[in-house]
């Protein structure tokens, strides 16, 4: 089973670019993020043989998972807080699995209240998982973290001191997800440096690989087992007015 998480930073730029990558990897799941708008081109994706689901917000944020089963949906806020209407978790069973599909809020300027929600959310989303996990149910998650978890996950650390995406109190929000005994499934595959997710617009970033790694999948111990593969497919980078993101991929084992 072929899963991919993609942030293609707004769907409606982008539909042609997700519609070639569905195409070319004929993944299985697709969750992607940064939808930036209430509509969604569901039909544009049954056409190619996928059902899906949208969770929309007007101009920002938004997730949605397509896939070639059907989707039940378990839920479609991250629970703890009924007030926030943010369009950032998906949960849902897919073929016996439980995906959950994110955009963890990105948190600058720091500090502030943008990060203070960044940060509430992120204990949110671990006493979900811990949930999951005591109940034994067979999960991953993936997407958007907006979280450098280790120095070699970025071209050069110290311009990213004092960023909210990589301050010791978000990369400690992180391993807590591991001490869960969750797997990052890309440091499964490999411990190699250079290995990003996310490219600047700016400043020749992509043409001097200067980038970093934000987009994750993590593993329930039941699905880090069958991990075959896990990279990074940077071709939809080098495309015409790409998103400023590369899909990560995983491949799943689902032999018993």
């Amino acid at each position: 089973m072929k899963i991919a998480s993609w942030n293609v930073n707004s769907i409606k730029a982008r539909l042609e670019h997700v519609k070639l990558f569905l195409t070319e990897q004929s993944p299985d799941i697709l969750m992607i993020q940064e939808l930036k708008g209430l509509d969604f081109p569901s039909a544009e994706f049954e056409n190619l043989g996928y059902h899906s689901h949208a969770l929309t917000q007007k101009a920002y944020n938004g997730v949605a998972t397509i896939s070639r089963a059907p989707i039940k949906v378990i839920l479609n806020h991250l629970p703890g807080d009924n007030a926030d209407e943010q369009a950032r978790y998906l949960e849902a069973d897919i073929n016996g699995y439980r995906i959950i599909n994110i955009y963890l809020p990105n948190g600058n300027p720091t500090p502030g209240a943008k990060y203070d929600y960044k940060l509430e959310w992120m204990e949110r989303l671990y006493k979900r998982l811990q949930v999951l996990r005591d109940s034994h149910v067979p999960f991953l998650i993936g997407g958007d973290f907006n979280v450098i978890p280790e120095s070699k996950d970025c071209y050069d650390p110290k311009v990213w001191e004092g960023d909210a995406l990589f301050l010791p109190q978000t990369r400690k929000a992180y391993r807590a997800f591991i001490n869960l005994g969750l797997s990052d499934a890309l440091r499964m595959a490999s411990g190699a440096s250079g290995l990003y997710t996310f490219w600047d617009y700016q400043a020749g970033a992509w043409q001097k690989n200067n980038g970093i790694r934000i987009d994750h999948f993590l593993l329930s111990p039941y699905v880090a087992d069958m991990v075959q593969d896990c990279f990074i497919d940077k071709t939809p980078r080098s495309l015409d007015k790409p998103s400023d993101h590369a899909p990560i991929i995983i491949d799943l084992s689902t032999a018993t």
